[in-house]
Parts: structure tokens; C-alpha cells; sequence
């Protein structure tokens, strides 16, 4: 089929679907508002987002603890991510498909990518770090089982098996984000949301910020895990997350979106870290 046909069928001009036409349009706009951000809202937007993945450490221990099943606390974690959509806060994994597709189309600078990876991460990992410190405060019954949690990840050998499972991680997560932002609906969006979290943590995939704060929440509680063994853990973890995210998904979707990402460009302003309009 030309070009020229495809463009006749379709309601709007361009050379592919219009549903897809409309989800990239949503990408690269959100993508383009993150990366413009200040570096105080990127803080304060990521401290929030470490808030409610704990809310989702919350109910995967509380499940965990009475049923020792990893799938139905995997389940109950999803919730800390429909608290996360919901609230409009964000994780680090959660900022490779949207933001790098506004780089892509000339809608924001690397060095904005940069700002915005940099800020989220740290600040999830920070305000995680204090939720999960004031839930083992507040359950310290539940000690023995985020150790066990913790240490499936810290004691695990660096090896093809758990290079994949950060692979998926990172892919999981990303691939989540692209399909709450291929519909308006807000009951499919819980429902891919609760899919996530329940493919993170059920099946227990690496991922840099949930499992950090398992890690933390272990620590608190006396586990004999020390921050050295976590930033081992953490720093490999973290590369294969982007490497899933950014290759498995990001680039991928972009190469589907490739004509149209040339007509953002053209449209795009000379200089990318001029305000975004939408």
C-alpha cells in the first residue's frame, strides 16, 4: 500500500494508523513536558514516586508475610503502582520510552535526558529509602520476610540468568508505560498498570528501585545485608534495566514511528530547550 493510499484511509494525514499517530503525538508531548521540567519539580515528582512504590512494599509484604505466596503478594504490589499513575508521580525506569522519544524528535536536549534520569533516580531511591524505613517501624513482624526478599536479590551471582531477569525488569516496566499511554481509558490503564507490577514482583524480575527498597527495608529491620552488597547488586542491575527498556521497547517503538517522528522534527523548534508548547 503507497504511502499516499494509507494517508487517504486514515482520518489524519500521516503514512501510518491513526491510533498510532495519536499515541506517539501523547509520547513525545508528555515526554517533551518531563524533560522541561525544573530540577526542584523533577526532585520533589521523584521523592513522591519512591512514596508510592513503598505503598506497594507495603502490600507485597503484608501478603507475602500471611501467605508466603510471591504471586499473590506480586498482585498486591500493583497497587503501589496504580497509587504512582494515579498521582501523577514517576520512577526512574518509567522515563526511557517517553522522554528519549522527545529527544528523538527534537523536542528536548540529551542533557535534559540527563537532568531528568539523574534527579528521578536518586530521588526515588531517597524517598523510598525514608518510606520504607517508617513501614519496618511500623511492622517489624514483617522482618524475617523482607530479609528472605532481600536476600533472593543481593546473594544472587552475577550470571546470564540474572542479567536476563534485569533485562526484563527494565523492558517490563517500559513496555507497561507504552500501554497506559495507548489508551484514554483510565479502567484499561489500572489494568495494564496492575499487570506490571504483578509480572515485577510475582515473578520476581531485577528492578533497580523496587527491589532497592526491599533491600532498604531488610537493612532497617538488622538483616545482615550492608549497603556495599546492595550498590554491587545495584549497579548492574540498573545498566540491564536501561539496556531492556531502551533497546527491548524504546527503540523499537521508535523505529515503528520513524515517519513520523520526521514530521515532529520538522515541526520541532530550533532550539530544544526552548518551553515546550503543546
Amino acid at each position: 500500500m503507497s504511502e499516499e493510499r494509507r494517508r487517504e484511509l486514515g482520518e489524519s494525514d500521516a503514512p501510518v494508523e491513526d491510533e498510532l499517530k495519536e499515541s506517539f503525538d501523547n509520547t513525545v508531548i508528555e515526554g517533551a513536558e518531563r524533560l522541561h521540567r525544573t530540577m526542584r519539580n523533577i526532585l520533589v515528582t521523584g521523592v513522591f514516586g519512591g512514596f508510592e512504590i513503598g505503598l506497594g512494599i507495603m502490600a507485597y509484604l503484608a501478603v507475602l508475610h500471611e501467605t508466603g505466596d510471591e504471586l499473590l503478594a506480586g498482585l498486591a504490589f500493583g497497587t503501589g503502582l496504580v497509587a504512582l499513575l494515579l498521582a501523577h508521580s514517576e520512577l526512574f525506569t518509567e522515563n526511557f520510552l517517553l522522554p528519549v522519544a522527545a529527544v528523538v524528535a527534537k523536542e528536548g536536549s540529551v542533557v535534559q535526558l540527563a537532568k531528568l534520569w539523574g534527579g528521578t533516580l536518586v530521588a526515588n531511591l531517597a524517598g523510598g529509602w525514608v518510606f520504607v524505613w517508617i513501614i519496618m517501624q511500623a511492622f517489624p513482624q514483617w522482618s524475617e520476610t523482607v530479609s528472605e526478599s532481600a536476600h533472593h536479590y543481593v546473594d544472587a551471582p552475577f550470571s546470564l540468568q540474572t542479567v536476563a531477569l534485569a533485562v526484563l525488569g527494565g523492558s517490563t516496566i517500559t513496555l507497561m508505560s507504552r500501554m497506559q499511554q495507548g489508551t484514554d481509558d483510565d479502567v484499561a490503564r489500572i489494568v495494564a498498570t496492575m499487570i506490571g507490577g504483578f509480572l515485577l514482583a510475582g515473578l520476581q524480575l531485577f528492578h533497580s528501585i523496587l527491589d532497592s527498597l526491599l533491600i532498604f527495608g531488610a537493612i532497617h529491620s538488622g538483616a545482615d545485608i550492608t549497603y556495599g552488597q546492595w550498590l554491587g547488586w545495584f549497579g548492574y542491575t540498573l545498566l540491564f534495566n536501561m539496556l531492556g527498556g531502551l533497546v527491548l521497547v524504546t527503540l523499537l517503538r521508535l523505529v515503528r514511528s520513524k515517519e513520523l517522528i520526521e514530521e515532529r522534527r520538522q515541526r520541532a523548534p530550533t532550539d530544544p530547550d526552548a518551553p515546550h508548547s503543546t
